[in-house]
């Protein structure tokens, strides 16, 4: 009875670790492409919650709901141009995956080119993300 139990959790486990897994490429795929919106549109929850590593001017560390995630990444894309995105991932451990993010690019209203590298982690619930938090130096 008891070696019953256990399979049932490893394929509990398993097929758990799967969706994760299919979430994560589903998201390196659309942020390849640069359709972050897509991604957002079809892969995050009405919930969700994410956090950046600090503040930045004109929006809080965290943000909750996807109207506000949308809104966060509408004003990244109208403040920033990105000429390159290297996305390596996912890196799965149990209901989260990350994802390493390299890009450059430059600011519109400076004209500034930066480069930037981040790692955004991201947890999977019923295949949906619920949470994303970003990693970078400052």
């Amino acid at each position: 009875m008891e070696m019953q139990k256990s399979q049932v959790s490893s394929t509990t486990a398993k097929s758990s670790s799967s969706s994760v897994t299919a979430v994560g490429e589903k998201l390196v795929e659309f942020c390849s492409r640069g359709e972050n919106m897509k991604a957002i549109d079809s892969l995050y929850s009405e919930d969700i919650i994410s956090i950046e590593a600090t503040d930045m001017p004109g929006m809080p560390q965290e943000l909750s709901g996807i109207d506000a995630i949308r809104e966060k990444n509408k004003q990244w894309d109208a403040e920033n141009e990105v000429s390159s995105c290297d996305v390596h991932g996912p890196f799965t451990n149990g209901d989260s995956f990350a994802v390493h993010f390299k890009m450059a690019g430059k600011n519109r209203k400076s004209g500034k080119s930066f480069s930037a590298e981040e790692v955004g982690l991201y947890t999977v619930r019923d295949g949906k993300i619920v949470k994303e938090e970003f990693f970078y130096t400052m």
